[in-house]
């Protein structure tokens, strides 16, 4: 009845985003919306991006192993990049004609940064989408007691996401998060009391966890636990910046207000309401305290749906798969669409530049389809590597490769294309050779990377002023 009333969600979700998916005309409707979506859908769809399979999955088991101090990277970095992007970024890229992130380099910094920046984007939202894969087999292998196997759960799952997100691209992407995020955050928080007066109330449960030391944030005082500290806050809060789903909804808004406002408040709510899966798994280990433990050494990743499935009844289950289901889609779908249409605008089109709005939408599409079956493949390989890490070692290619030429774009009129040339390379061979070495074991590799990156920027650009 359960998986019934699941297949019943995605078919919904599917003719809501196909009734969406109607106000495709062009391309720029598929990639941005027209630039006609409202702060209130600016809000959510910003959350939704954020708030996916790692957020009701990933983040609670790495909260229970290692406490705040381990889920810094996701939500605390996370949700601050939202911030940032609200408040140093928006502003200065909605007034510029773009399409794409990429544009901006191109008429910064020219093709050739232009070509490696999209390269680098393209390749980060292998690991970001395929996390959200690897949750849709997840749960579909859960609900239906193994019958599905995972590979085929995750077949099921992209087939669903790419029904709307196929046609109606941003579109259907910003109404579907829109009502999914309504699903998410009334059925989690709904959960959240349930699971609460189970477990003998939160004050009981928020005990618990500060007896078990799940609140330390702060790592221990020694040099090479807060480098390795703030290098993972960095990775996604600086890591993130100079992504084309962040990026369009930026430019989906329908006024620099919606545009900056948007993802601020997005970014708030989504670190104020990531604590609700937390509090889930806190409960969870007085609800079933033996269980839970075998399960954390075993696959932490499902212990929510291992609560919820035996401990709670039917309407709780409901709302529970229904809202990790919003989740997952909702993130999946937006990040689906933003590699595809970089990879036309900014790759595609250098090959076929007198392409017609009209062969531009059709080739986005077709490549949304192909970049999905990649992105397939990829999860069903990477089967065993946990959604967490999954995510947040998605974004460290980006940090060390295209965050530092984007912000001297914007913020040091002497940047010029050789130092982003510089930047890029250096930060991408250092970020390797920490990743490929025993210097990663005392120097964390991202922030090594972003150091030799920010060199290469200033060096670059003052010899070529010179």
């Amino acid at each position: 009845m359960l998986l019934t009333l699941v297949f019943i969600y995605l078919l919904v979700t599917i003719a809501i985003g196909l009734v969406a998916a109607r106000r495709v005309k062009n391309s720029a409707d598929f990639a941005i919306a027209g630039r006609r979506l409202p702060l209130a859908m600016i809000v959510t769809t910003t959350f939704a991006t954020w708030f996916g399979s790692e957020t009701v999955l990933g983040i609670p088991a790495k909260f229970v192993n290692s406490g705040l101090n381990g889920v810094v990277e996701d939500p605390f970095g996370a949700g601050t990049c939202l911030i940032l992007v609200g408040l140093f970024f928006a502003g200065k890229l909605y007034k510029m004609d773009l399409l794409t992130i990429s544009d901006y380099y191109r008429n910064r910094f020219g093709r050739t940064v232009e070509v490696l920046c999209s390269l680098i984007i393209m390749l980060s939202y292998l690991g970001w989408v395929s996390a959200q894969v690897t949750a849709l087999g997840l749960v579909f292998n859960v609900l239906s007691a193994g019958a599905i196997g995972i590979p085929l759960g995750m077949v099921i799952g992209v087939v669903s996401i790419l029904a709307y997100t196929l046609y109606g691209g941003m579109w259907s992407v910003a109404v579907t998060d829109f009502i999914q995020m309504i699903i998410l955050v009334g059925g989690l928080a709904i959960l959240a009391v349930f699971a609460g007066n189970m477990a003998g109330g939160a004050s009981k449960v928020l005990a618990f966890a500060v007896s078990k030391d799940l609140f330390r944030f702060w790592p221990e005082p020694s040099f090479k636990d807060m480098l390795f500290f703030f290098a993972a806050a960095i990775t996604m809060m600086f890591g993130s910046i100079p992504q084309q789903d962040v990026f369009q909804r930026v430019m989906s808004a329908n006024s620099p207000y919606a545009a900056t406002r948007g993802p601020v408040i997005g970014g708030i709510c989504y670190i104020l309401f990531a604590f609700v899966p937390m509090f889930l798994v806190a409960s969870a280990l007085l609800i079933m305290p033996e269980q839970t433990a075998a399960l954390l050494k075993d696959d932490p990743q499902k212990v929510l749906p291992t609560l919820v499935l035996e401990k709670m009844p039917f309407v709780m289950q409901v709302l529970f798969f229904g809202a990790l289901l919003s989740a997952i889609k909702s993130s999946a779908s937006a990040t689906l669409l933003a590699p595809s249409v970089t990879f036309v605008e900014n790759i595609w089109r250098q090959f076929r530049p007198k392409m017609s709005d009209r062969s531009e939408l059709k080739t986005m599409r077709i490549t949304v389809l192909v970049f999905s079956a990649l992105v397939l493949v990829y999860a069903v390989k990477m089967q065993g590597t946990s959604i967490y890490e999954m995510v947040s070692g998605a974004y460290q290619v980006t940090l060390v490769g295209a965050f530092v030429p984007l912000v001297a774009g914007l913020y040091w009129q002497r940047a010029t294309t050789q130092g982003a040339l510089l930047s890029i390379g250096l930060g991408l061979l250092t970020w390797v050779l920490f990743l490929a070495t025993p210097w990663g074991e005392a120097w964390p590799a991202q922030l090594m990377g972003l150091l030799a990156a920010v060199l290469g920027m200033v060096l670059g650009s003052l010899v070529s002023k010179r």
